[in-house]
């Protein structure tokens, strides 16, 4: 019934009772990860022996547990140890009462690789260390919208809750992630982390308080905006608009100019495990690559292999992601050397769906990136750990990009209150134990700015919601898109070596005449058995979801661009160019600009005509 799939979803997350004897603990919690919570419940009792230890003075120490157990799954032996710490660093930091130091995190972000990007899933593209690692626990994740998620991953806050719902932030637009947002590596940072960033931030830096060492990471080294040269780092946002973006900290890294970005930011992170004590405080590291983002572009030795695959984009591509394959493998090594893997958390991510157009593939999805088919949604993760106690098999959990948050403050040691108010859940125990998901819905995304379909109606709606605005939403079973999703066809890999620059008017590419879509995504995850006209009783139900959430959502953040943030203004540099003196004006939606709809048609009919001839002739030369 839609009425149990669209129950009221639980928040609870640590399950554990706030009192409990002794001698119940060791026969309820066995297992050295829950020994290690039951040792901070112990030094919370009056006979801790270090319960009334804590030095006064100016500079008052911190109090540290250290727990030991045993091999023994059920044989748990415990001992509270004092150990005096330094003080937290001047950001704010919650006192490490009686904790055991928690793991170390490694998230790793790869851009743009598709369902059918990985060897397991692909006949083409060798990847025999993500397929091991995965093996762990292989997931499939929901990244929610086919733009912007990591500002989800960031703040566990759906787009409609931040303000950028619509489109990418542009290098030179004045946009950012808002300050009002405590990130995930802030709420590390209050936990005791050591939190550093290396890779793709693409989060808006017009203002120095906006670049990531001002929004929780300790060090940051990689680009700032969306997309790079991967040798010269050079990005461009249009014509003789072009300049160098790779950056140390909060300045400009120009000596790195001609090193691989893969290469590069692999070597940055085993450095961070190489200087850093694990001993000494707890480690998140989020490895956000460029790979596998245009420019298509890898090291000769990567595409040697791959020689007898006669589409050129799909060549290079491959060769791509074998360069980041290699690098999970020596980022796992590093790990192992240095002293961390044995309680070490290892999550891998794509961020949204292949780009058939570049390379990627989603087959056997519907759609690519960009759009709300699942081809556009639908990404690839595993968790990697020795704290998994269901391991080797894949997780069927619904998971979402904005879980990732709640679930490393969990992780981490952090309480529930410390999530409030995220749109995320901690999914550890789906993940971990193979347990039932806490999340029951997920709302892909609400664009009141993009195109809005000409078939769609609030008629359409059935009064409920206006079918003209793109949206998606997924509720159980049952997954709803209204308006435009996007490019909807099913692509296969690409097998020929090439066409002219209009070959990809040869695939099905029509408008949509409708603008309701209803689909059961776990009997059809391909999205080819639209169901909307016969089960109108659910479309009735998302469509409330959808105006449910709209009504929780803030304006649009999509500000008009600066000609000040041109790089041959500030030194040949993509940098901050607005002073945090300036204030910011986020008062009112952005409102789209007037078109004049009779040139438009008439431009629109002149292509049409063309796109038809085109298809023609490269179909009879075929």
């Amino acid at each position: 019934m839609v009425e149990n799939i669209l129950r009221p979803q639980s928040q609870t997350i640590d399950k554990l009772p706030n009192q409990m004897d002794k001698s119940e603990t060791f026969q309820k919690l066995p297992g050295r990860w829950l020994c290690w919570r039951v040792v901070m419940k112990c030094c919370a009792w009056p006979s801790c022996p270090g319960a009334a230890a804590t030095p006064q003075g100016p500079n008052q120490t911190q109090l540290q547990s250290r727990a030991v157990a045993s091999a023994g799954p059920l044989d748990c032996h415990l001992a509270c140890e004092v150990l005096p710490v330094e003080k937290a660093s001047p950001t704010k930091r919650l006192e490490a009462v009686s904790r055991p130091l928690a793991s170390p995190i490694i998230f790793i972000a790869s851009r743009r690789s598709g369902f059918n990007d990985i060897s397991y899933h692909s006949s083409d593209i060798r990847t025999p260390v993500l397929d091991k690692r995965c093996g762990w626990s292989k997931l499939e994740i929901n990244t929610s919208s086919p733009l912007h998620p990591s500002s989800q991953l960031i703040t566990g806050r759906y787009q409609i809750h931040t303000g950028l719902q619509h489109s990418i932030i542009r290098p030179r637009q004045p946009n950012c992630l808002p300050f009002d947002q405590v990130t995930l590596p802030q709420r590390l940072q209050e936990l005791g982390y050591s939190t550093h960033m290396v890779g793709k931030w693409h989060l808006g830096f017009y203002k120095k308080e906006y670049l990531p060492t001002r929004r929780g990471f300790d060090t940051y080294f990689g680009s700032l905006t969306g997309s790079v040269n991967y040798y010269t780092y050079d990005s461009c946002d249009g014509p003789g608009l072009c300049g160098f973006d790779l950056h140390e900290g909060e300045s400009v890294a120009w000596g790195q100019r001609g090193k691989y970005s893969t290469h590069l930011y692999t070597q940055r992170v085993r450095k961070i495990l190489a200087t850093h004590d694990p001993q000494s405080q707890p480690l998140f590291i989020f490895l956000s690559f460029q790979a596998v983002h245009t420019p298509l572009q890898s090291p000769r030795e990567y595409i040697y292999p791959y020689r007898g695959l006669e589409n050129v984009a799909r060549r290079k591509y491959a060769a791509m992601v074998s360069a980041v394959d290699e690098a999970v493998r020596n980022i796992t090594y590093a790990l192992r050397k240095y002293g961390y893997y044995q309680n070490s958390v290892i999550i891998f991510s794509t961020d949204n769906g292949g780009q058939p157009l570049s390379g990627g593939s989603n087959w056997p999805l519907r759609g690519r990136k960009g759009t709300y088919w699942e081809g556009g949604v639908r990404g690839l993760g595993f968790v990697h750990s020795p704290l998994l106690r269901k391991r080797r098999r894949v997780s069927k959990a619904l998971v979402h990009i904005t879980d990732w948050y709640p679930t490393l403050v969990g992780l981490a040691g952090g309480n529930e209150s410390l999530t409030q108010g995220v749109d995320g859940y901690n999914v550890w125990e789906a993940i971990s134990e193979d347990k039932e998901s806490p999340r029951l819905e997920i709302l892909h995304n609400i664009d009141p700015l993009y195109n809005h379909a000409r078939s769609g109606s609030l008629q359409k709606g059935y009064g409920i919601w206006n079918t003209a605005i793109q949206a998606s939403i997924r509720a159980g079973d049952w997954k709803l898109l209204t308006g435009d999703p996007g490019y909807g066809d099913w692509t296969p890999p690409q097998t020929l070596p090439g066409f002219p620059a209009g070959w990809w008017n040869l695939e099905r590419h029509t408008v949509p005449r409708k603008s309701v879509w209803l689909f059961n995504i776990s009997g059809d995850p391909y999205e080819r058995f639209d169901l909307s006209e016969q089960r109108p009783d659910v479309v009735k139900e998302l469509l409330a979801r959808l105006v449910y959430y709209n009504r929780t959502a803030v304006p649009v953040r999509y500000p008009s661009e600066d000609p000040r943030a041109d790089p041959h203004l500030n030194g040949g540099a993509w940098v901050p160019w607005v002073g945090d003196e300036e204030e910011d004006s986020w008062d009112s939606v952005y409102q789209r600009k007037k078109t004049d709809w009779k040139k438009k048609l008439k431009l629109s009919k002149s292509r049409l005509f063309f796109r038809r001839l085109n298809t023609r002739i490269m179909s009879n030369r075929i």
